[in-house]
């Protein structure tokens, strides 16, 4: 048996590890274990004395910043909390501009003088850390020598505990600020986001007659798709460990085109590994509801009820790191990389996006009353109305270089953006916009006006796997993000668009006459008739479509260095800086930041495929060639030294490729252009020629595991 075979024969032999837990019964208070590991409001309750417990909350319901005597108090009971559950140290969790989360950790103990220890945490350290900003990507915001830099408690994400084999960690939810007091981070904008969306929406809102919500939150629910391969291939792959996808591959024999996996029975190592990280996950509030098999072999899915906009983004974060964490126990690594295998089925993060008031109303729900109906249009017609005009910055949110090999196929939706709104809903505004009604329509639903939408249901038409951006019963599905992105950066974007359509149609709302069914009803079909190019039902994925979209005057931004600019763009300037969630500097940090990584990454797969390939493929094609040659095998011979050649020719080519021409920039778009055009063009041509090879060269002598080995051996 060759030493590839044997991995495989390995791999296969997977049992239960011992550490299963006995079932428990869940209807017993004591053994449901959601949200013990969180600082939560109930945990606070407990814990804090009554009238600090009542100024917190008055606090945080206010917006304020904690006075110092609160703050020790938090402090205080905090480190007791995490003391009494084993942690020793305690850490600002902050999201920088790496798209990952960053943290230090420190001592809860101090010496004292008779050679012991005391355990100490006080309000000052509770609120503020201090890392080195210059160590992470800024843009420009901070020059190396410019070290100073902010975390900032953020208490509307709540502290939790996580759990190690060898102890525990507090982990406090932050925010990270430069010196100068700009966002180095993905939070600080979500967060001015939300609280931008929330003005324009109370106003809107008074102005529809609602006198009570006082406060409107955005709400996510992501859908994270994700690959678990065995740790003995990723391990064998240079290519996956370092860029976290396959360079080279040819495609299996059997791909997904019987459709056997997606919801299929999760085998028994998946499904431990499943429960495990659903378990963990609990402990910290994370409300899990849904796991199945994906399209893909070896592909799955989890995805959690919905949470506010910034706390469903940490809760993200820390999904990711606990699917990563916790596939090493059961000899799995999870690929959260968008493209981990050319030609098979890519990962997304749909990113569902919802609107809702503090008393309990989805702004988003077409409702039963008259009244719903009105408030549902208008806050429709707004979000169709912000991804018109901001179309090219909504496709800048999903780009990275994984995404550049995933969005467009026919597995996901076209780099187009576009809005589905479902057969039943797009008819109502079809039928508004033509000021008559239909033979679906009964015209007296336009005459009495305020009941447009009398009985739609919450399902109110097929579903459109194509769409970017899909209407889908009381949300809005933006299924155009990558699965290992934060959600941050699109959501803060939405937040901002949205409050500033809303804005547009109040005041329009505001000037035009008649009564408020009327004028809601002007408003909403003029901003309709507007926008209408951007809605879209048939099948993204067909050649007419592109055409179409491009005599609608919709952008089609193939690839990252065509989207990023949209992030500088004087519309998104203009808007993000009306609402105060970004100034141009800080559009302008992240623009290059965002440009650096492509170009770095680029740049990285372009290095280690000339390397796979000069010393791992060219070898064993040549060992080949001998074998043949020793076998007098003319006709294969032949076939196998032309190919040979050209990928010797092709590999010389990448590595040229890779030294960049005289004169061209270090830094910038000029480069991550050079990186697209020349480099990853230069390593597709060398990956053609290996993976024909990878068909026909002796199997014991190919030097890397196979697409049908990492996807089939579960």
């Amino acid at each position: 048996m060759t030493a590839i075979r044997q991995k495989n024969v390995t791999a296969a032999q997977w049992s239960a590890n011992g550490s299963d837990v006995a079932p428990a019964d869940l209807t017993k208070e004591e053994n449901v274990v959601f949200g013990s590991n969180v600082f939560s409001i109930k945990t606070q309750k407990e814990r804090l004395p009554a009238d600090v417990f009542a100024r917190l909350q008055g606090t945080l319901e206010k917006g304020e910043a904690l006075d110092v005597e609160l703050a020790d108090a938090v402090a205080d009971a905090m480190k007791d909390w995490a003391l009494e559950n084993g942690a020793t140290h305690y850490t600002h969790v902050f999201q920088p501009l790496t798209g990952l989360t960053a943290e230090k950790h420190d001592s809860f103990f101090r010496p004292t003088d008779d050679g012991g220890s005391i355990a100490k945490f006080k309000g000052s350290e509770l609120i503020q850390g201090e890392p080195d900003a210059s160590s992470f990507p800024t843009g420009g915001i901070r020059a190396t020598f410019e070290a100073r830099g902010y975390t900032a408690w953020d208490p509307t994400s709540p502290a939790f505990l996580l759990d190690n084999p060898n102890g525990t960690l507090l982990c406090i939810p932050t925010a990270f600020a430069s010196w100068t007091g700009e966002a180095l981070d993905a939070k600080i904008p979500l967060l001015r986001s939300m609280d931008a969306l929330s003005r324009s929406a109370v106003r809107a809102l008074k102005l529809l007659g609602d006198e009570e919500a006082s406060r409107v939150v955005t709400t996510v629910g992501p859908e994270q798709e994700y690959f678990l391969i065995d740790e003995q291939y990723f391990y064998a792959r240079p290519d996956l460990l370092l860029t976290g996808r396959t360079l080279f591959g040819a495609q299996p024999a059997k791909g997904h085109e019987l459709d056997d996996h997606y919801f299929g029975a999760i085998p028994e190592r998946v499904l431990a590994y499943m429960m495990d990280c659903e378990a963990e996950l609990a402990k910290l509030g994370v409300p899990i509801t849904t796991r199945h098999n994906e399209v893909a072999p070896a592909q799955y899915e989890v995805a959690p009820m919905f949470e506010n906009s910034n706390v469903g983004s940490d809760h993200q974060q820390l999904l990711m790191q606990i699917l990563q964490n916790k596939a090493r126990k059961y000899g799995l690594v999870c690929l959260l990389h968008e493209k981990p295998f050319a030609g098979v089925n890519g990962s997304g993060k749909h990113n569902n996006w919802s609107m809702g008031t503090d008393t309990g109303h989805n702004l988003l729900d077409p409702g039963d009353t008259p009244s719903e109906n009105l408030s549902f249009l208008f806050f429709c017609a707004a979000v169709i109305q912000a991804v018109d005009k901001h179309q090219g910055l909504m496709r800048a949110t999903v780009a990275n270089i994984g995404q550049d090999h995933r969005l467009g196929a026919n597995e996901a939706p076209p780099a187009i953006i576009s809005v589905f709104l479902g057969g039943e809903l797009e008819k109502v505004f079809e039928t508004m916009a033509a000021g008559e009604g239909d033979p679906h329509t009964p015209e007296e639903v336009l005459d009495l006006g305020a009941e447009v939408l009398p009985d739609l249901p919450m399902d109110g038409g097929d579903r459109n796997r194509t769409s970017p951006f899909a209407f889908t019963g009381n949300k809005f599905e933006f299924r155009a993000l990558g699965s290992s992105m934060s959600l941050a950066f699109t959501n803060t974007v939405l937040n901002t668009i949205v409050a500033e359509a809303i804005d547009d149609l109040s005041a329009k709302l505001e000037a035009a006459e008649g009564d408020l069914t009327a004028r809601v009803i002007k408003v909403v079909t003029e901003s309709y008739i507007e926008n209408r190019r951007i809605i879209f039902g048939g099948d993204g994925y067909s050649d007419e479509w592109q055409q179409e979209a491009e005599k609608r005057g919709l952008k089609n931004l193939r690839t990252t260095p065509d989207a990023l600019p949209e992030v500088i763009a004087p519309s998104t300037i203009e808007v993000f800086g009306s609402y105060n969630v970004l100034s141009e500097r800080e559009l302008e940090a992240r623009f290059e930041v965002w440009v650096e990584q492509y170009a770095m990454n680029a740049n990285i797969e372009a290095e280690t495929a000339a390397t796979i390939a000069r010393t791992l493929i060219i070898p064993a094609v040549a060992k080949h060639l001998v074998l043949l040659d020793d076998a007098d095998a003319e006709l294969l011979e032949k076939e196998s030294r032309g190919l040979f050649n050209e990928l010797v020719e092709r590999t010389i080519a990448l590595e040229d490729a890779n030294g960049y021409p005289d004169g061209l920039e270090e830094e910038g778009m000029e480069l991550a252009i050079y990186a697209r055009d020349r480099q990853l063009a230069a390593m597709h041509e060398v990956r053609v020629i290996a993976d024909r090879l990878e068909r026909i060269v002796a199997d014991n002598y190919w030097p890397l595991p196979k697409y049908s080995e990492m996807m089939f051996i579960k």
